[in-house]
Parts: C-alpha cells; structure tokens; sequence
C-alpha cells in the first residue's frame, strides 16, 4: 500500500449510524480524529435527520436518503472553511444524527402534591399522573439548546425536565379552571387538550413537539377521599341518626376482631344505648305535650 493509499484509509468515507431503537435522541458520529473526504456517502434513514456542525456552529443539514458530500451539498459549511469551488482535501466537522420517530407512553406524574384551593372543600393537596409522546420538529434547535456537543442525548436524559414542564403548566391549568375536585374526573379529556396546547410555545424552543397527553388520574390524599365516602354514606342513607348507629355498628364489628375486643365491644354497646337516649324524645315532655312514648305513666281522668 503506498503512501497516498495509506492517507486515503485515514478519510472517512461513509457516514451512518444504524439506530439501536433505544431513547437515544440524537447521536454523534464517532470520527475519532479522522477526517471526511469531499464526495463521502452519508446514509441518512428513514426517522434520521444529520446535522453538520463546525467550529461550534451548526451549519447543514440532510434528510432521509444517501447523499454525497461535495462543497455543493455543503454550502455552508463550504463559506465557513472558506473552500475554492472544486476544493477536494478532506475536512472535519461534527456529524449529529437526529432520531425523528416518536417516543411514545412517557409517563409523568406529580412527585409532591399540588396545593389548590377548591371551591367546595377549600385548600386540598392533589396528585396527578398520566403519559406523553414526545416527537423532534427542529434538529437544529434541539441541539442547540438541549444538546450542545455532547455525543448522546437522550430521552431519559431530558425527561425529568419535560415531566417537570407538564406539572409546572398542570398546576397553572388547575389554579385558573377552579375546577371543583369532584368535578375533575369529567374534564379529564378537555383539561389534557388546553395543557397540550399550553406546553406547545416551551417545547417549541427546544425543537420537540409533546403530543397525546393524557391525565390518567388526578387523586386526592386518602384521608380526604375517606371524608368524601363518610360524605356520601350520609347522603345515601339520608338520616343522619341511621349513620351514627350504622358507624357505631361498624365500630363494634372491628373491636370484635381485635385483642380485648370484648371491652372495646362494651364500650360500643354504650355507645350505642347512649345513640338510644339521644334518638328518643324525652320522658317528660313540655306541658300541654302528650307524652306519646310511655302511655302507661298517664292517667285516664276518668280513673281519678
């Protein structure tokens, strides 16, 4: 092999990256000090974007398709190394291959509750949890702004940021709805459609696009939620002296279950004949009242 056949060796002449259908977003082509010859191939798949960048700045840009590398493909990056037309030597620059297929069920939700003031039951602490996709629009601007020259970004790399972002503009949506809690399970779907649109303007600048936002659940803590079932029991018996002896029953079931559940259960049985005393009217009632609940302590006149 001679000389010039050895330097040729050193160029590279073909340029891909064979995409593993992981979460990686963008990917740097490892050119290890070796230079790219003019009239190089670049494979670009389909889903891949290749972006150019020289001297820190990111010049050109190919779609899908197998392109040779020539200073007229390359106009940019030509006027920047200040190429002559034809010029043939080789030249580095750094080649980013941008996957834009769709990341699909990234999943999100609130690591600490949001405090919101509901119109009915006041100041509450909700939690929410759902999913995303999450697209590339601008390989450009997501390089410039979430890459930088690293040689892999990605999906997991930015998602804390993106599920922050979700539950940033989600805890604005709620302020600004005053949506009663026991309202939210129906506004699931339009509640999701104005936070999509809300997170287009941010996700925009960093060249993504998130799409198919869903709200899976959106909870309460679990002692409000007991409060509103105890809530609800008193609506469907709707006697509130038939829930206290309902819950007084209840009380009685569980301290049968539970070690000196005997004392517990006398316990509950006085509360449950106190629950008598308070449910019956009185044994002496006010004058000019007839006492209707014990007939045998009147007098019939007639027996005077």
């Amino acid at each position: 092999m001679g000389l010039w056949s050895r330097l040729r060796s050193e160029f590279i002449d073909v340029i891909e990256w064979e995409e593993d259908g992981t979460d990686t977003l963008v990917w740097r082509f490892p050119r290890d000090d070796n230079a790219i010859k003019t009239g190089a191939h670049l494979i670009v798949r389909e889903g891949q974007h290749a972006v150019f960048v020289c001297e820190g700045q990111v010049v050109d840009q190919f779609g899908p398709g197998r392109h040779q590398l020539t200073t007229r493909n390359l106009p940019l990056l030509t006027t920047l190394l200040a190429w002559p037309t034809a010029f043939e030597s080789p030249f580095k620059a750094d080649v980013f291959f941008v996957s834009q297929r769709c990341f699909t069920n990234i999943k999100w939700g609130t690591r600490h509750p949001l405090i919101l003031r509901d119109p009915e039951l006041g100041p509450v602490r909700i939690r929410g949890f759902g999913s995303f996709c999450v697209q590339v629009t601008d390989p450009r601007s997501l390089i410039r702004h979430l890459n930088g020259n690293n040689a892999v970004l990605t999906l997991n790399g930015i998602g804390e940021q993106l599920r922050n972002l979700v539950v940033s503009r989600l805890a604005d949506q709620l302020g600004e709805t005053l949506i009663p809690v026991l309202d939210l399970a129906s506004s699931y779907e339009e509640i999701a459609g104005t936070l999509e649109q809300s997170l287009g303007s941010t996700s925009d600048e960093f060249g993504l696009v998130i799409s198919k936002l869903l709200i899976e659940s959106l909870t309460l803590p679990p002692e409000v939620e007991a409060a509103i079932d105890r809530l609800a029991s008193i609506t469907l018996t709707g006697d509130l002296a038939a829930f206290r002896a309902y819950q007084e029953g209840i009380a009685l079931e569980k301290a049968a279950g539970n070690p000196g559940g005997l004392g517990a259960a006398g316990a509950g049985l006085a509360m449950g004949f106190a629950l008598g005393d308070r449910l019956s009217p009185p044994a002496n009632p006010p004058a000019g009242q007839p006492n209707t609940i014990h007939p045998r302590n009147t007098k019939n006149p007639e027996d005077a």
